[in-house]
């Protein structure tokens, strides 16, 4: 039987380099680079942050995924959940005949239609063990494109498990990857995961560390963010720091340093090493972009624009920082913005839903900082700067 696992490419860069630089490239976003990441139009000044859109584990992923698909032209290759999250980028994949599996409500995935004679791409967040154990049992073609940086969160959960630490988890329990980074646990018999969303979250659990008591309200709160069997006298004797490597990483940092902290009360200093663990799991390019975000808004702005996929989860962490001190408008693509009609339609931090608003381009707006997460495409970076150009009644040709 032939190879049926591959996470090294397979040498196809130049065959597929074309299509890559029609489908995601910008010649604009090129030229502002090369200028100083500025560009002046009249009497609008455009500014981009240092480091923005597609990072090194994105960047593998979709060229992964292209590279499979001329590298297998008479299979089907299916994608299980999204490659990365930008709505952009799944909708082409699929145009080029790739079939997205979908979870369903529960975040669980159908493999009935996959067989051992398909392809299955597995995304840059990575998959579960489970899936992963079932995908191999089928014995179909699997690319793995799990981010580098995802995988070393995994090692140093693995290494919790194996030396008896629960890993808390600091991330979105639904996150697709950090389902993946908890489920690694599972390869020890008694491995265990705890996810804690934020600091309000961590802050339930370090109480519970300090003073004990009865753990009904923390068994109700985390049902659904725990390992099978999670006793929370016991578990929590032991903790591992992880993240989820979207997340905003100055709080991170905090949750480890409360969680120290805790284990520093009950335990005593002399004996923390033996209940505590932390490492950093933070993402370089996830550091670099929220780093690059923080200088931006230091400079004269009026406003800030972030371009990402709103279920983005490093996206929606650039536009936090980013509404903490400038006016900013998440937007989920260029198409967000119409130039005939002058109107914005974005995300509001905090919100679930997306609003329209009209004159947010006004003549006291002079300067305007762009940045955009980690899975947004130059072109979809230098398509939405054309529309807001364009609402001064200028026209740039990209």
């Amino acid at each position: 039987m032939g190879q049926t696992y591959f996470r090294k490419g397979f040498g196809l860069k130049r065959e597929i380099a074309d299509s890559l630089a029609v489908d995601y490239h910008s010649r604009l976003v090129d030229r502002i680079r090369s200028s100083g990441n500025t560009l002046a139009v009249g009497d609008l000044t455009i500014k981009l942050a240092k480091e923005f859109g597609f990072c090194y584990g994105v960047d593998r992923a979709v060229e992964y995924a292209y590279e499979t698909e001329s590298k297998f032209p008479d299979k089907r290759v299916f994608l299980v959940g999204e490659i990365i999250h930008n709505p952009h980028v799944n909708v082409k994949l699929e145009s080029m005949g790739i079939t997205i599996l979908r979870p369903d409500p529960d975040g669980q995935f159908d493999y009935a239609a996959v067989t051992s004679d398909d392809v299955v791409i597995i995304p840059a967040f990575g998959v579960t063990l489970r899936d992963f154990q079932h995908l191999r049992e089928l014995g179909c073609i699997l690319v793995d494109t799990t981010c580098g940086s995802v995988l070393n969160v995994w090692k140093r959960v693995e290494q919790y498990a194996r030396d008896g630490f629960t890993a808390m988890v600091h991330g979105k329990y639904f996150h697709e990857e950090t389902k993946a980074t908890a489920s690694q646990v599972e390869k020890f018999p008694n491995g265990r995961y705890l996810i804690v969303r934020d600091m309000d979250e961590a802050e339930l659990v370090c109480r519970f560390i300090e003073d004990g008591g009865d753990a009904t309200a923390l068994e109700a709160h985390f049902r659904d963010k725990v390992s099978k069997n999670f006793v929370f006298e016991s578990d929590l004797v032991r903790i591992g720091i992880a993240n989820q490597t979207t997340m905003l990483a100055s709080e991170s940092l905090a949750i480890a340093a409360r969680v120290a902290e805790s284990m520093r009360r009950r335990y005593g200093e002399a004996v923390l090493g033996e209940h505590f663990r932390s490492f950093d799991t933070i993402c370089s390019a996830t550091q670099e972009r929220q780093d690059a975000v923080l200088e931006l808004i230091d400079e004269q702005l009026d406003i800030m624009i972030v371009i990402g996929g709103y279920n983005s989860s490093n996206t929606n962490h650039l536009a936090k920082i980013c509404a903490a001190k400038r006016t900013t408008y998440h937007i989920a693509d260029a198409s967000c913005i119409d130039p005939d009609a002058g109107t914005i339609s974005y995300k509001p931090v905090g919100s679930d839903e997306e609003i329209m608003k009209a004159d947010w381009l006004g003549g006291s707006v002079q300067t305007v900082g762009i940045s955009a997460g980690a899975s947004t495409p130059n072109n979809k970076i230098g398509e939405a700067i054309e529309r807001i150009v364009q609402m001064r009644g200028v026209s740039l040709a990209d």
